[in-house]
């Protein structure tokens, strides 16, 4: 940091300029101090992910991912840096260097939300695929990162796809044993769970089969021009969709009591 030699300052200023300059100069070297910076006084929640809750861009509408509609339902205390993208399990996710650009980051007293698993299960991928006992090896590699930072992870359980039993018809739980496997995890290392997996196939069932696909990226061809030929996507959602999961997710934030939970907002 610069020395500021005040005699010298003093012979050209006037006392009442002096007086601003210390004020200032005592504002920086708190902050330098206390390792913290300007815009960074409130929790930043991070989100790795996958495609479910990447943010998309105008060009990719109706395309959403919760992870983009989330901020709705929090009050301005706090922020949100979403570094979800598709097609990534647990073991690309790092392998990529994407949750190391995290933790450069993210700072004590954050919160980093943690949800895979469409990938990770998807063994027609070899490229993404991630068998149960190493997407739990690799799940420990988040909780532990950001706790090594003084952060709080999150672990949230993937969110059911549009699959509805024949016989019943009504939705069942996707990807079983990942469900399972991440609330192993949270148990394990004493880490709260967030079961979107349970609450999304609940709310799939209370509004019924048809209704889900105003949630899903069902589109008519020539309505949209990421889509022009139509889309009916049992995985991917639309940004009505993808609000409704967000409040999902805002809801089980809320029942979790932690700190991050007091501004969820209705």
């Amino acid at each position: 940091m610069r020395t500021i030699h005040w005699n010298s300052v003093n012979r050209r200023l006037g006392p009442a300029a002096l007086l601003g300059i210390m004020i200032v100069s005592l504002w920086f070297m708190v902050g330098a101090s206390s390792g913290t910076s300007a815009g960074h006084q409130q929790p930043v929640v991070y989100l790795a992910g996958d495609s479910t809750v990447q943010t998309y861009t105008d060009a990719q509408r109706p395309q959403a991912g919760w992870g983009q509609m989330i901020g709705r339902y929090f009050d301005q205390g706090v922020t949100f840096s979403n570094h979800a993208i598709s097609g990534r399990s647990t073991r690309t996710f790092i392998e990529q260097g994407r949750l190391d650009d995290i933790l450069s980051e993210i700072q004590p007293g954050d919160y980093l939300l943690i949800q895979f698993g469409h990938n990770d299960a998807n063994q027609a991928k070899p490229d993404r695929y991630t068998p149960v006992g190493d997407y739990k090896r690799y799940l420990h590699k988040y909780v532990q990162g950001a706790r090594d930072h003084g952060a709080a992870p999150v672990l949230i359980t993937p969110m059911g796809t549009r699959t509805i039993d024949k016989t019943s018809g009504r939705f069942q739980l996707s990807f079983p044993e990942y469900v399972q496997a991440m609330k192993q995890v949270a148990a394990e290392t004493g880490t709260p769970l967030l079961d979107l997996s349970a609450s999304s196939v609940a709310y799939y069932n209370s509004i019924g089969a048809e209704a889900t696909k105003q949630l899903f990226l069902y589109t008519a061809p020539g309505q949209y021009a990421a889509f022009a030929a139509g889309s009916a996507d049992d995985v991917h959602f639309q940004e009505y969709g993808a609000d409704r999961i967000a409040r999902l997710v805002a809801d089980g934030i809320g029942a979790l009591n932690l700190p991050l939970s007091a501004h969820v907002v209705q």
